[in-house]
């Protein structure tokens, strides 16, 4: 059975989402990755057993100096979904590949940006598993 608390560690999570993916997303964006107003990383926020669905979080971190503010964040669902350094799909297939066989991934989904603080929003990401 899967231990999903033990696979997606900090170092595991660093891995799938290296931190300068946000460098390198804001450079494509902006031609500047300093114009970024945060940075992205990657956190397991649990596992659903009953409905098979692992829980993580694109957490959104500004940037000293920047201004993370929701009209920059609201959107950003929909921009994910399909940009190439971000990859979603690509990040999935590899949280695939930790789970060793045991389950694959049928489906992903992100939901909406939620605003955990002033300086902190999230992305939640929604892995749904079954037996292979």
């Amino acid at each position: 059975m899967i231990q999903p608390e033990q696979i997606f560690t900090d170092k595991a999570l660093k891995t799938l989402f290296p931190p300068g993916r946000s460098n390198e997303f804001f450079d494509a964006l902006f031609g500047d990755a300093s114009e970024g107003a945060y940075d992205i990383t990657l956190s397991f926020e649990g596992y659903d057993k009953a409905g098979q669905i692992l829980h993580f979080f694109l957490n959104l971190h500004e940037r000293p100096g920047r201004c993370l503010a929701c009209n920059l964040t609201h959107g950003l669902p929909e921009v994910f979904k399909r940009h190439p350094i971000i990859n979603i799909k690509g990040l999935v297939g590899e949280i695939e590949q930790l789970l060793g066989g045991e389950m694959v991934c049928e489906s992903w989904k992100l939901g909406r940006t939620d605003q955990k603080g002033r300086s902190l929003h999230c992305i939640p990401l929604q892995v749904q598993l079954k037996q292979p």
